[in-house]
């Protein structure tokens, strides 16, 4: 079995789950923080690549990034590069499909957060900023890492998007589900299904890890209000 498509899934994954978790976090405190005209189509617009077929996810991608779309013609000209059929444009379909898992997780937990603390902190001259990360962050901690752990997971087995814009290059952009995809369609079922172990494998203890640590953490927090 190649290693070669486990490693750059992973690498694919985690580099999304930066872009991810940055706009994902800043969305999702914006909407609940703020109000404005066109915020409910805001919103559906980010739940849009959960609900879409990846494969049209990867077209709208493809549009845009493409050659003669307006992202990739601007990237050419400007700075002689394209993102088209290279590793970052797996890393581009990995974050837009796995947007809307960390963008809902992170604003359950947002709201989730009694805003009487926060204005508390804010009537003794604590800053918004500083609120936020004192306040906000912890107290919504346990959903935010629920929500990179499921984005995570979701951006190693994303397949319709990353082929529309990655490709299947060996060596270069060939993920595990493409290697699994590619290698029945072969009929090499043998190390099709040594991927599928593999790719299983991953997901599932990091789902069950998820629910260990949230378990434990619902027992502290129980634990913490029974001394008060």
């Amino acid at each position: 079995m190649e290693w070669q498509p486990v490693l750059l899934s992973i690498k694919v994954a985690l580099s999304s789950l930066v872009f991810v978790f940055i706009f994902g976090v800043a969305a999702a405190y914006s909407m609940r923080s703020f109000e404005f005209p066109g915020k409910s189509a805001l919103e559906a617009l980010f739940a849009l690549p959960l609900v879409l077929p990846p494969v049209v996810t990867g077209f709208i991608l493809l549009v845009l990034v493409g050659k003669q779309g307006p992202i990739g013609q601007f990237l050419s000209e400007s700075f002689h590069t394209q993102i088209i059929f290279t590793p970052y444009a797996a890393v581009l379909a990995a974050a837009v499909v796995s947007f809307p898992l960390m963008y809902q997780s992170a604003k359950a937990a947002f709201q989730a957060v009694d805003c009487t603390i926060e204005d508390a902190a804010r009537t003794l001259g604590a800053s918004s900023w500083r609120v936020f990360w004192t306040i906000t962050i912890p107290l919504s901690w346990s959903g935010l890492v629920a929500g990179l752990v499921l984005s995570f997971a979701r951006a190693l087995g994303e397949f319709g998007a990353t082929i529309m814009v990655a490709g299947n290059i060996p060596g270069k952009t060939q993920t595990i589900p493409l290697a699994i995809y590619f290698a029945a369609e072969s009929n090499d079922l043998t190390l099709a299904g040594a991927y599928v172990l593999m790719i299983s494998g991953i997901t599932f203890f990091l789902i069950f890890g998820l629910n260990v640590w949230s378990k434990r953490s619902c027992g502290k927090s129980s634990s913490v209000k029974g001394a008060f």
